[in-house]
């Protein structure tokens, strides 16, 4: 946002002024859904957590494999915003101000780090799950969207690196 605040009113960038305030806005909406989705892991977290507590034969213990379900969802969303917004910043290199290039690279890696800690939090409530096609099919997804992430890490940098003029 402080890239796109910057580079907004810039003279030598207005041709772009409609697209930077579109990403602004566009950013502005990730900001809203990641905390949103903050709030549904907490949840989602704090039901599982409280079901492993209980006794090995209460009769409650039978929605552990939904809760890990959920708890596995929510992380996988939270990655899935993550490379959205990593595919916006990937618009950005070439009509922001060139000298927060840095600052753009930063935002990458940050997304990039939500994106892989997500999947931490996927891979840990995976074995909860019962349906192994599901498990399989979350992972491969988890996979995907982790491998999306470094891509387009990788070539934010390389854009921020290059349209600044460094080697």
């Amino acid at each position: 946002n402080m890239v796109l605040a910057y580079s907004i009113n810039k003279k030598s960038l207005a041709n772009h002024r409609e697209t930077l305030k579109h990403a602004q806005d566009a950013l502005q909406a990730s900001r809203v859904l990641m905390l949103g989705l903050a709030a549904e892991d907490e949840q989602a977290y704090a039901r599982l957590n409280t079901l492993q507590k209980l006794a090995a034969d209460d009769p409650a213990r039978s929605a552990l494999p939904e809760a890990a379900l959920e708890a596995a969802r929510v992380p996988l969303a939270c990655m899935a915003a993550s490379v959205n917004t990593l595919r916006l910043l990937a618009t950005l290199p070439e009509i922001t101000n060139v000298y927060l290039r840095s600052d753009l690279s930063i935002a990458a890696v940050l997304a990039q780090a939500a994106a892989r800690a997500g999947a931490w939090n996927v891979r840990v409530n995976l074995p909860g799950l019962e349906d192994e096609t599901h498990r399989k099919q979350m992972r491969s997804q988890m996979e995907q969207l982790l491998a999306d992430a470094g891509s387009f890490c990788a070539e934010i940098e390389q854009a921020c690196v290059h349209s600044d003029g460094a080697s």
